[in-house]
């Protein structure tokens, strides 16, 4: 699980221990990273899991992308590997959020060969939103079909969704050319080119349950993208 992260230790201590033991039970080994964004820039969801693919090491052969702050409820939702294509396991039908149809954001389950083929995820996406709709068209560029679960009667109470809007807001600042530049594919960047510095690596026990804590320092080429900051 690539969990990225900044600020919210609250919803961590949930996360952990609940997944842990969601996915025990469902006898699916798993590691947990929390991908601990520590730079003064502004939060970089997609750099965080370019980041925690190419650390996350040899010993793992598919990852799920996985918002700290949504915990499945339904033990039928499939955490297996993805061997047919992208998981979606928020799909549009169940997420309590966001239902358009290109959606797949939350939890997203894919082989590690599956995340190569699409050169990971844009680094452009600084603040809140719009990285993983790019993504979306990296997956079908790539000529990956997009699968999700199928005979889940729980609806929208699918999953828990932990973020209180009302005292945690979110980054949703649109900065100059930014505005222009949330709805363009990103031809050039990804994996290939994610620019940081993992300052520390710790080994965790939340409330008995591990993971593995990267204090990540990302970079940012302000001349590329001057929206990574709110100078």
């Amino acid at each position: 699980l690539l969990v990225p992260f900044r600020e919210r230790f609250e919803e961590l201590l949930a996360f952990v221990p609940y997944m842990h033991r969601f996915l025990s039970k469902k006898r699916i080994r798993h590691h947990i990273f929390i991908l601990n964004q520590v730079d003064h820039f502004r939060f970089n969801r997609a750099s965080l899991i370019n980041v925690g693919f190419l650390e996350s090491g040899n010993d793992t052969d598919y990852i799920a992308m996985h918002d700290v702050d949504l915990l499945p409820l339904n033990e039928q939702l499939d955490y297996g590997f993805p061997e047919a294509g992208p998981f979606h396991v928020a799909s549009p039908e169940l997420h309590p959020l966001y239902h358009y149809k290109t959606y797949v954001g939350g939890i997203l389950l894919l082989t590690k060969q599956h995340y190569e083929m699409c050169n990971g995820m844009s680094n452009r996406f600084w603040g809140w939103g719009r990285e993983d709709d790019e993504f979306y068209r990296r997956i079908k560029g790539a000529g990956l079909q997009v699968r999700r679960p199928s005979g889940i009667t729980t609806g929208y109470e699918t999953f828990q969704h932990l973020h209180d809007p009302a005292w945690r807001k979110r980054d949703q600042k649109r900065i100059a050319a930014q505005k222009q530049e949330q709805f363009k594919v990103d031809r050039e960047g990804g994996l290939n080119n994610v620019r940081y510095r993992i300052e520390s690596r710790t080994a965790l026990s939340v409330a008995g349950a591990p993971c593995t804590v990267l204090n990540i320092l990302l970079d940012c080429d302000t001349s590329e993208t001057p929206w990574c900051t709110f100078g």
